[in-house]
């Protein structure tokens, strides 16, 4: 009888439709279309990818994503700041009359070629990376050329400005900046970042970031991945200048949470500046009131013996929590000693076990336990197909929120959409893969339905998700600061830290 009457149902329909048309013929065929979709019985067409693992997963991402229960309002960022002008590698290389070799790193670039060997060295791994150049002139004579070449784009870079400038998208968080900021960069600011006056210069630091597409080639060099090499002439943000106004700066500001970045930039110092700058970084951090967690940011190193004084020079035990990614990950276990230190390179996509391996030591060593008076409790490692976040239990709260927020936006900015667009990325991470390989790991089976898988380790807990990889990415730059800041922006800690 039910058939009968939906049968007689749709008949009728069908009849008026045809009636309309007979009544009204010079009614617009879109018309009729949309009259005709309406009137149509059952469920409505799911929207173009929405069963595709993406889309299946950028969904699950959405309803996992939820605000925590106590926000941040005051955020504090510094302390390094510059300009960045982005640019074609290729093309500026070519320009600079420069053909490709063999491709070799270089700690510190002094030359041209220096340059040149350094950039097809790692745009043939498909690897970010970040050097410092020695020579002034020559680097300044490099610069004016990039940055008045045709398509390069002024941005706000400076790992702490960058995280500012994310953070200051909310527009009910108040965000303060220390850092070298010029006329150019101030100009690029979000109106929502606030920056002292002392922090204020009259000439812009610029960085130079050369990027690469996926599969692009030079000589006998090819792209894996899509990539940036970065290289400056930096020494207001390598002697870290304006760390002494951000303390000083906070307890006017009175923040929540304080971000800081930068050590990278110290590099190009003498060891001894470098010791000295260190446990300036300490102290600044213990003024800082108990209870304001403080992120510290990493950035690509090439210096073993400043990397090992980061670990052990007690700013791991002073800051609350870390952000980095794989190639950070891997040369501090490796200046460090820790596990897998012996692998030269990761060998393609970072070995998950491997990668929970050396985040479980991190906090094992350095983090808080009943025995150890460290305050590091967290840690935020970002890859291109997965991230991880690792954090010792009973400190944080959100993390399954926080690691899919920063997963969600690596798509986002990397595509510069303003959502998940399913048909521009690519699901690439380990379909699966062991927990750890120094103890009896668990074998996962990635879901996309359930993208956040959880596990335990002696009372730490690591959150997995992947990424949904852009496959033509418009800017690869600043994707780590934007991950770390919206994970933090997720992310809540427990009163009692």
């Amino acid at each position: 009888m039910a058939l009968w009457r939906g049968s007689a149902c749709a008949g009728f329909l069908a009849l008026a439709v045809g009636c309309v048309f007979l009544l009204e013929p010079e009614l617009p065929g879109s018309a009729l279309r949309s009259l005709w979709s309406s009137l149509r019985l059952g469920p409505s067409p799911l929207p173009p990818g929405a069963l595709s693992p993406e889309g299946r997963l950028a969904a699950a991402w959405d309803a996992l994503i939820v605000q925590p229960a106590r926000r941040w309002r005051r955020v504090a960022v510094g302390v390094n700041a510059c300009v960045d002008v982005v640019l074609s590698g290729v093309k500026l290389l070519q320009a600079l009359g420069l053909s490709p070799g063999n491709g070799r790193d270089h700690a510190v670039l002094h030359s041209r070629n220096d340059l040149e060997e350094a950039f097809v060295h790692f745009m043939g791994k498909g690897a970010a990376a970040e050097r410092f150049f020695s020579d002034k002139e020559t680097f300044h004579d490099v610069a004016q050329i990039a940055s008045e070449f045709p398509g390069a784009q002024h941005y706000v870079g400076g790992n702490a400005a960058l995280i500012g400038q994310k953070f200051a998208a909310n527009s009910d968080l108040k965000v303060l900046l220390c850092g070298p900021v010029g006329p150019k960069l101030h100009e690029l600011l979000d109106d929502n970042v606030f920056v002292p006056p002392e922090s204020l210069q009259e000439v812009d630091e610029f960085h130079l970031i050369l990027e690469y597409q996926a599969g692009e080639e030079w000589g006998h060099f090819k792209a894996p991945h899509a990539n940036r090499f970065i290289f400056s002439h930096d020494l207001s943000n390598g002697a870290m200048n304006m760390l002494e106004v951000f303390v000083s700066s906070l307890e006017e500001f009175q923040p929540d949470l304080v971000v800081l970045s930068g050590l990278h930039m110290m590099e190009g110092q003498s060891k001894e500046l470098q010791r000295k700058r260190l446990l300036e970084v300490v102290t600044s951090i213990s003024d800082i009131p108990t209870g304001v967690p403080v992120h510290l940011e990493l950035a690509s190193m090439t210096n073993r013996e400043l990397m090992n004084s980061i670990v052990h020079q007690q700013v791991f035990s002073a800051v609350t929590s870390l952000g980095l990614n794989e190639q950070e990950l891997l040369f501090l276990s490796q200046s460090a000693s820790g596990p897998h230190a012996s692998l030269a390179s990761w060998n393609g996509v970072p070995d998950v076990g491997m990668v929970s391996d050396i985040l479980f030591w991190i906090l094992k060593e350095h983090g808080r336990t009943n025995s150890r008076a460290s305050d590091l409790t967290r840690i935020h490692f970002h890859t291109l197909v997965y991230h991880i976040l690792a954090t010792v239990d009973g400190h944080w709260a959100n993390q399954l929120a926080a690691v899919a927020a920063g997963a969600r936006v690596a798509g986002i900015q990397a595509c510069a959409t303003k959502t998940i667009d399913t048909s521009r990325v690519s699901l690439r991470a380990p379909q699966e893969f062991m927990t750890s390989h120094s103890e009896a790991g668990s074998r996962i089976t990635l879901n996309p339905n359930k993208p956040v898988v959880e596990w335990h380790r002696e009372g730490i807990s690591f959150y997995f998700t992947p990424v949904l990889v852009c496959k033509d990415p418009i800017r690869t730059v600043g994707l780590g600061d934007a991950i770390s800041a919206e994970g933090l922006f997720y992310s809540e800690v427990h009163p009692h830290f």
